[in-house]
């Protein structure tokens, strides 16, 4: 799982940055064994720590969803990162997802599996307005579940889902079937 497979081009088939999927993979780190034995983390920092390349991704983001969203949801903790510069880039507000006991207020949970065992995420009850289109952002889609559960909740609130934005997807473990009903971008594919 190591080579490039394929950059998703997005709607239009078209990248506006033809490079930024083989630049992405090049800075992703394999991490053995982490969280459990026999998981490969794909660490996703050395990324950050590249300010030329970060803002690559941010712009190609930006460029992409301008105007077709309302507020930008980030899922703990490598969604914070990107979706919140997303969120000023496009102008809009930005909503924490959480791990379950994070969130003060009132909140919607959802449970669910990921490839190393079972997690529960929170989102704020009054989070997002009724009608509003929510961009979902976050680093990796792994088998689906996160994302999955993190657009139930973003639903549960009266919002829609405009769109997923991810940066790497682990093709192989098949998330992407979980979440048919919508718009999903990551800049790789391996």
């Amino acid at each position: 799982m190591s080579t490039l497979e394929r950059a998703d081009d997005g709607a239009d088939g078209r990248s506006s940055d033809p490079g930024l999927a083989s630049d992405v993979l090049a800075g992703l780190r394999d991490i053995p064994d982490f969280p459990v034995n026999g998981v490969v983390f794909k660490d996703f920092t050395p990324v950050l720590l590249d300010h030329p390349l970060r803002s690559r991704i941010i712009a190609d983001v930006v460029e992409r969803r301008r105007g077709q969203v309302d507020v930008v949801a980030g899922i703990e903790a490598r969604g914070f990162i990107l979706g919140a510069v997303i969120a000023h880039e496009l102008g809009v507000g930005f909503v924490p997802v959480r791990k379950e006991g994070k969130l003060p207020s009132a909140v919607h949970a959802q449970s669910y599996s990921l490839e190393y065992g079972t997690a529960t995420l929170e989102i704020h009850q009054d989070a997002v307005s009724h009608g509003e289109r929510v961009l979902v952002v976050d680093d990796v889609l792994a088998t689906g579940g996160t994302l999955a559960a993190t657009c139930e909740l973003v639903e549960r609130c009266g919002a829609s889902v405009a769109a997923i934005e991810l940066v790497l997807e682990i093709g192989p473990l098949q998330g992407r079937e979980k979440l048919t009903r919508y718009d999903v971008r990551s800049t790789v594919t391996i």
